[in-house]
Protein backbone atom coordinates (compact mmCIF):
# COMPACT_ATOMS: atom_id res chain seq x y z
CA UNK A 1 0.00 0.00 0.00
CA UNK A 2 2.89 2.35 0.76
CA UNK A 3 4.16 1.78 -2.77
CA UNK A 4 0.74 2.65 -4.19
CA UNK A 5 0.56 5.81 -2.09
CA UNK A 6 4.04 6.90 -3.14
CA UNK A 7 3.21 6.23 -6.78
CA UNK A 8 -0.06 8.13 -6.41
CA UNK A 9 1.62 11.11 -4.80
CA UNK A 10 4.20 11.22 -7.59
CA UNK A 11 1.47 10.91 -10.21
CA UNK A 12 -0.56 13.68 -8.59
CA UNK A 13 2.42 16.06 -8.51
CA UNK A 14 3.20 15.35 -12.17
CA UNK A 15 -0.42 15.96 -13.21
CA UNK A 16 -0.55 19.15 -11.17
CA UNK A 17 2.63 20.42 -12.81
CA UNK A 18 1.22 19.58 -16.24
CA UNK A 19 -1.99 21.45 -15.44
CA UNK A 20 -0.04 24.61 -14.61
CA UNK A 21 2.32 24.44 -17.58
CA UNK A 22 -0.37 23.80 -20.18
CA UNK A 23 -2.13 26.85 -21.62
CA UNK A 24 -5.50 25.17 -22.42
CA UNK A 25 -5.68 23.70 -18.90
CA UNK A 26 -4.89 27.07 -17.34
CA UNK A 27 -7.55 28.77 -19.43
CA UNK A 28 -10.08 26.12 -18.44
CA UNK A 29 -9.31 26.57 -14.76
CA UNK A 30 -9.20 30.34 -14.57
CA UNK A 31 -11.51 31.60 -17.33
CA UNK A 32 -14.70 31.52 -15.26
CA UNK A 33 -13.06 32.96 -12.09
CA UNK A 34 -11.44 35.68 -14.21
CA UNK A 35 -14.77 36.65 -15.78
CA UNK A 36 -16.43 36.61 -12.36
CA UNK A 37 -13.69 38.78 -10.87
CA UNK A 38 -14.15 41.20 -13.77
CA UNK A 39 -17.87 41.49 -13.03
CA UNK A 40 -17.19 41.96 -9.31
CA UNK A 41 -14.64 44.65 -10.12
CA UNK A 42 -17.38 46.58 -11.93
CA UNK A 43 -19.60 46.20 -8.85
CA UNK A 44 -16.97 47.26 -6.34
CA UNK A 45 -18.60 50.66 -5.76
CA UNK A 46 -22.17 49.38 -5.35
CA UNK A 47 -22.99 49.01 -1.67
CA UNK A 48 -25.27 46.37 -0.22
CA UNK A 49 -27.83 48.10 1.98
CA UNK A 50 -26.27 49.79 4.99
CA UNK A 51 -23.67 47.08 5.55
CA UNK A 52 -20.83 49.41 4.59
CA UNK A 53 -19.53 46.78 2.17
CA UNK A 54 -19.91 46.58 -1.57
CA UNK A 55 -21.64 43.72 -3.34
CA UNK A 56 -18.25 42.71 -4.73
CA UNK A 57 -16.63 42.57 -1.28
CA UNK A 58 -19.43 40.35 -0.01
CA UNK A 59 -19.31 38.11 -3.08
CA UNK A 60 -15.54 37.46 -3.22
CA UNK A 61 -15.48 35.02 -0.26
CA UNK A 62 -18.52 33.30 -1.75
CA UNK A 63 -16.66 32.91 -5.03
CA UNK A 64 -13.87 31.13 -3.17
CA UNK A 65 -16.39 28.84 -1.51
CA UNK A 66 -17.96 28.00 -4.86
CA UNK A 67 -14.52 27.19 -6.33
CA UNK A 68 -13.92 24.67 -3.54
CA UNK A 69 -17.40 23.14 -3.83
CA UNK A 70 -17.81 23.12 -7.60
CA UNK A 71 -14.26 22.45 -8.77
CA UNK A 72 -13.47 20.08 -5.93
CA UNK A 73 -16.42 17.90 -6.85
CA UNK A 74 -16.77 18.39 -10.59
CA UNK A 75 -13.09 18.18 -11.52
CA UNK A 76 -12.74 14.74 -9.93
CA UNK A 77 -16.12 13.63 -11.27
CA UNK A 78 -15.28 14.68 -14.82
CA UNK A 79 -11.84 13.08 -14.93
CA UNK A 80 -13.23 9.78 -13.63
CA UNK A 81 -15.95 9.75 -16.28
CA UNK A 82 -13.46 10.49 -19.07
CA UNK A 83 -10.89 7.98 -17.80
CA UNK A 84 -13.54 5.26 -17.62
CA UNK A 85 -14.55 5.91 -21.21
CA UNK A 86 -11.09 6.13 -22.78
CA UNK A 87 -9.67 3.08 -20.98
CA UNK A 88 -7.29 4.88 -18.61
CA UNK A 89 -8.97 3.35 -15.57
CA UNK A 90 -8.92 -0.11 -17.13
CA UNK A 91 -5.19 0.16 -17.82
CA UNK A 92 -4.61 1.25 -14.22
CA UNK A 93 -6.56 -1.80 -13.06
CA UNK A 94 -4.18 -4.08 -14.98
CA UNK A 95 -1.21 -2.90 -12.86
CA UNK A 96 -0.75 -4.28 -9.33
CA UNK A 97 -2.23 -1.71 -6.94
CA UNK A 98 -2.61 0.54 -9.95
CA UNK A 99 -6.11 1.67 -8.99
CA UNK A 100 -4.97 2.74 -5.52
CA UNK A 101 -2.16 4.81 -7.04
CA UNK A 102 -4.58 6.21 -9.64
CA UNK A 103 -7.09 7.43 -7.05
CA UNK A 104 -4.41 8.87 -4.77
CA UNK A 105 -2.95 10.74 -7.74
CA UNK A 106 -6.32 12.19 -8.76
CA UNK A 107 -7.06 13.33 -5.21
CA UNK A 108 -3.63 14.98 -4.94
CA UNK A 109 -3.89 16.76 -8.30
CA UNK A 110 -7.48 17.89 -7.72
CA UNK A 111 -6.74 19.13 -4.20
CA UNK A 112 -3.61 20.96 -5.33
CA UNK A 113 -5.45 22.54 -8.25
CA UNK A 114 -8.35 23.76 -6.09
CA UNK A 115 -6.07 25.17 -3.40
CA UNK A 116 -3.98 26.97 -6.02
CA UNK A 117 -7.11 28.47 -7.59
CA UNK A 118 -8.40 29.65 -4.21
CA UNK A 119 -5.09 31.29 -3.28
CA UNK A 120 -4.65 32.98 -6.67
CA UNK A 121 -8.25 34.23 -6.90
CA UNK A 122 -8.08 35.49 -3.31
CA UNK A 123 -4.83 37.35 -3.97
CA UNK A 124 -6.13 38.97 -7.15
CA UNK A 125 -9.47 39.79 -5.51
CA UNK A 126 -7.81 41.48 -2.56
CA UNK A 127 -5.89 43.72 -4.95
CA UNK A 128 -8.64 44.72 -7.39
CA UNK A 129 -11.70 44.61 -5.08
CA UNK A 130 -10.46 44.96 -1.50
CA UNK A 131 -12.54 44.42 1.61
CA UNK A 132 -11.15 40.93 2.28
CA UNK A 133 -8.15 40.12 4.44
CA UNK A 134 -6.64 37.32 6.48
CA UNK A 135 -5.80 39.52 9.42
CA UNK A 136 -4.91 37.63 12.56
CA UNK A 137 -4.31 34.02 13.52
CA UNK A 138 -8.02 33.38 14.02
CA UNK A 139 -8.86 34.36 10.44
CA UNK A 140 -6.05 32.23 9.00
CA UNK A 141 -7.09 29.25 11.13
CA UNK A 142 -10.72 29.58 10.02
CA UNK A 143 -9.67 29.87 6.38
CA UNK A 144 -7.57 26.69 6.60
CA UNK A 145 -10.15 24.51 8.35
CA UNK A 146 -12.91 25.65 6.01
CA UNK A 147 -10.79 24.71 2.97
CA UNK A 148 -9.77 21.34 4.42
CA UNK A 149 -13.22 20.36 5.67
CA UNK A 150 -14.81 21.62 2.46
CA UNK A 151 -12.54 19.44 0.33
CA UNK A 152 -13.29 16.44 2.54
CA UNK A 153 -17.00 17.12 1.98
CA UNK A 154 -16.92 17.43 -1.81
CA UNK A 155 -14.08 15.22 -3.11
CA UNK A 156 -15.67 11.90 -2.07
CA UNK A 157 -18.95 13.07 -3.59
CA UNK A 158 -17.18 13.78 -6.89
CA UNK A 159 -15.51 10.37 -6.81
CA UNK A 160 -18.81 8.58 -6.17
CA UNK A 161 -20.68 10.45 -8.90
CA UNK A 162 -17.81 9.97 -11.35
CA UNK A 163 -18.09 6.23 -10.80
CA UNK A 164 -21.73 6.01 -11.89
CA UNK A 165 -22.34 8.83 -14.41
CA UNK A 166 -21.52 8.96 -18.10
CA UNK A 167 -20.35 11.97 -20.10
CA UNK A 168 -23.85 13.17 -20.93
CA UNK A 169 -25.10 12.88 -17.36
CA UNK A 170 -22.01 14.65 -16.05
CA UNK A 171 -22.65 17.54 -18.42
CA UNK A 172 -26.32 17.79 -17.45
CA UNK A 173 -25.30 17.89 -13.79
CA UNK A 174 -23.83 21.35 -14.30
CA UNK A 175 -27.32 22.86 -14.62
CA UNK A 176 -28.57 21.93 -11.13
CA UNK A 177 -25.16 22.91 -9.76
CA UNK A 178 -25.56 26.37 -11.28
CA UNK A 179 -28.99 26.57 -9.69
CA UNK A 180 -27.50 25.56 -6.35
CA UNK A 181 -24.94 28.37 -6.64
CA UNK A 182 -27.81 30.80 -7.18
CA UNK A 183 -29.60 29.81 -3.95
CA UNK A 184 -26.52 29.36 -1.75
CA UNK A 185 -25.81 33.02 -1.01
CA UNK A 186 -22.60 32.88 -3.02
CA UNK A 187 -22.98 36.13 -4.95
CA UNK A 188 -25.79 37.73 -2.95
CA UNK A 189 -26.74 37.31 0.74
CA UNK A 190 -28.96 34.28 1.26
CA UNK A 191 -31.12 36.33 3.63
CA UNK A 192 -32.50 38.15 0.57
CA UNK A 193 -34.08 34.87 -0.66
CA UNK A 194 -37.44 33.36 0.37
CA UNK A 195 -37.27 31.16 3.45
CA UNK A 196 -37.90 27.89 1.57
CA UNK A 197 -34.99 28.58 -0.79
CA UNK A 198 -32.79 29.42 2.19
CA UNK A 199 -33.67 26.04 3.70
CA UNK A 200 -32.76 24.17 0.51
CA UNK A 201 -29.49 26.05 0.09
CA UNK A 202 -28.43 25.21 3.65
CA UNK A 203 -28.70 21.48 3.00
CA UNK A 204 -25.63 21.51 0.74
CA UNK A 205 -21.92 22.24 1.35
CA UNK A 206 -21.76 25.23 -0.99
CA UNK A 207 -23.64 27.62 1.31
CA UNK A 208 -21.54 26.65 4.33
CA UNK A 209 -18.29 27.02 2.40
CA UNK A 210 -19.30 30.53 1.39
CA UNK A 211 -20.32 31.34 4.96
CA UNK A 212 -17.05 29.99 6.33
CA UNK A 213 -15.03 32.02 3.86
CA UNK A 214 -16.95 35.19 4.73
CA UNK A 215 -16.30 34.60 8.43
CA UNK A 216 -12.56 34.33 7.74
CA UNK A 217 -12.18 37.20 5.28
CA UNK A 218 -14.74 39.90 6.11
CA UNK A 219 -14.84 42.39 9.00
CA UNK A 220 -16.62 41.18 12.14
CA UNK A 221 -19.57 43.56 11.68
CA UNK A 222 -20.39 41.96 8.29
CA UNK A 223 -22.04 39.16 10.26
CA UNK A 224 -25.12 41.38 10.57
CA UNK A 225 -26.32 40.32 7.09
CA UNK A 226 -26.10 36.58 7.84
CA UNK A 227 -28.87 34.35 9.16
CA UNK A 228 -29.33 34.99 12.89
CA UNK A 229 -26.49 37.54 12.59
CA UNK A 230 -24.05 34.70 13.29
CA UNK A 231 -21.15 33.04 11.47
CA UNK A 232 -22.47 29.71 12.83
CA UNK A 233 -19.10 27.95 12.93
CA UNK A 234 -20.45 24.95 14.84
CA UNK A 235 -23.20 24.45 12.27
CA UNK A 236 -20.65 24.81 9.47
CA UNK A 237 -18.47 22.09 10.99
CA UNK A 238 -21.52 19.88 11.56
CA UNK A 239 -22.95 20.13 8.03
CA UNK A 240 -19.62 19.84 6.22
CA UNK A 241 -18.64 17.05 8.62
CA UNK A 242 -21.80 15.07 7.85
CA UNK A 243 -21.17 15.39 4.10
CA UNK A 244 -17.53 14.38 4.60
CA UNK A 245 -18.36 11.31 6.71
CA UNK A 246 -21.14 10.21 4.35
CA UNK A 247 -18.88 10.65 1.32
CA UNK A 248 -15.94 8.84 2.91
CA UNK A 249 -18.23 5.91 3.78
CA UNK A 250 -20.04 5.70 0.44
CA UNK A 251 -17.32 6.60 -2.08
CA UNK A 252 -15.01 3.61 -1.39
CA UNK A 253 -17.93 1.19 -1.79
CA UNK A 254 -19.01 2.77 -5.09
CA UNK A 255 -15.44 2.93 -6.36
CA UNK A 256 -14.79 -0.73 -5.55
CA UNK A 257 -17.95 -1.82 -7.34
CA UNK A 258 -17.12 0.34 -10.33
CA UNK A 259 -13.57 -1.02 -10.51
CA UNK A 260 -14.78 -4.62 -10.18
CA UNK A 261 -17.08 -4.20 -13.19
CA UNK A 262 -14.54 -2.47 -15.43
CA UNK A 263 -13.57 -4.65 -18.37
CA UNK A 264 -12.71 -4.36 -22.03
CA UNK A 265 -16.24 -5.34 -23.05
CA UNK A 266 -17.82 -2.77 -20.74
CA UNK A 267 -15.50 -0.04 -21.98
CA UNK A 268 -16.21 -0.94 -25.63
CA UNK A 269 -19.97 -0.83 -24.99
CA UNK A 270 -19.65 2.52 -23.24
CA UNK A 271 -17.59 3.93 -26.10
CA UNK A 272 -20.08 2.68 -28.67
CA UNK A 273 -22.93 4.42 -26.86
CA UNK A 274 -20.89 7.63 -26.71
CA UNK A 275 -20.26 7.45 -30.47
CA UNK A 276 -23.96 6.90 -31.14
CA UNK A 277 -24.80 10.04 -29.13
CA UNK A 278 -22.17 12.00 -31.05
CA UNK A 279 -23.61 11.03 -34.42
Amino acid sequence: MNTAIRAGLARGVIELRQNYTNAPDLIGQFLTPAITLGVLFLLRNRSYGDSGLSIAELALPGLLGSIIAFNGMYALLNVLVLDREDGTLLRAKAVPRGLSGYFVGKIVSTTGSVVAQVVIVLGVGMVIIGGSSLSGLGAVTTFVWVVVLGLLAVLPLGAALGSVLDTRSAFLLTMPLMGLIAISGIFYPITALPGWLQAIGQLFPMYWLGLGMRSALLPADAVAIEIDASWRHLETVAVLGVWAVAGLLIAPIVLRRMAAHESGAVMASRREKAMQRAF
